[in-house]
């Protein structure tokens, strides 16, 4: 409710990004998945977390196969051990 509000403020694609982070664990991750669709990929091209967000849905959704290109996606875009080790420790998860 709070990210729809500032969605009418301030409708950016973080911020809508941020709200289907939200939307993923409040409603369903395939509703998130399809909000996150929605944004504008070529922006958020060079944007980390906005591919580990996808990677995240997309295995939680069952598309190994698209989780994984969004983790190779985000692990090329991190600069630190930490954020790369962290991706691929999810990146070897199971999709759900």
């Amino acid at each position: 409710m709070l990210y729809d509000r500032l969605v009418a403020q301030q409708n950016s694609q973080l911020v809508r990004l941020n709200r289907a982070v939200a939307l993923a664990e409040v409603r369903d991750p395939a509703v998130a998945l399809a909000e996150v669709q929605e944004l504008d990929g070529e922006r958020l091209t060079d944007y980390a977390p906005y591919h580990a967000v996808c990677a995240d849905l997309y295995r939680r959704c069952g598309d190994a196969v698209a989780a994984g290109h969004a983790y190779d996606k985000a692990i090329s875009l991190v600069t630190t051990h930490a954020e790369r080790n962290w991706l691929s420790a999810q990146r070897a998860k199971p999709a759900i």
